[in-house]
């Protein structure tokens, strides 16, 4: 589902939209050809259920509307894993990071188009070129 450029940008997109909305905080993502890794924050409003079915629901969506996308995107349901402290959140955050470095798909974390640590470095870089510009 999400081998085609497009496809993985709106699924990113979708993320960005929900965390504009301050549903909930994504801390670390990727998004591999065939699933993705979202390590995220939600308040005590809400479910990490829902919070997957805004995702979820949201790429469905848009993936109709703007790609012309009418196929089924989904499995039924999630892995739900609980962070219970910071080793556990550091685990699970190098988990997500090297995922397309363990698959073959790139050298680095940063490297990965389609990953929070390939969009954190781009930030860091222009951020790093903007100031020197100052």
């Amino acid at each position: 589902m999400f081998q085609t450029e497009r496809m993985a940008n709106l699924f990113i997109e979708v993320l960005r939209s929900c965390v504009r909305t301050r549903k909930f905080t994504i801390r670390d993502f990727v998004v591999m050809p065939n699933h993705v890794h979202i390590l995220m924050t939600v308040p005590g409003d809400l479910s990490v259920e829902k919070a997957m079915q805004l995702i979820k629901g949201g790429f469905s969506f848009r993936a109709g509307k703007e790609l012309n996308f009418h196929g089924e995107v989904w499995q039924r349901g999630f892995s739900d894993v609980r962070v219970s402290d910071e080793e556990s959140f550091q685990r699970h955050r190098y988990y997500i990071n090297h995922n397309p470095v363990k698959a073959g798909l790139a050298n680095s974390p940063e490297e990965f188009p389609y990953g929070s640590a390939y969009l954190k470095e781009s930030k860091r870089m222009r951020t790093k070129a903007r100031d020197h510009m100052q």
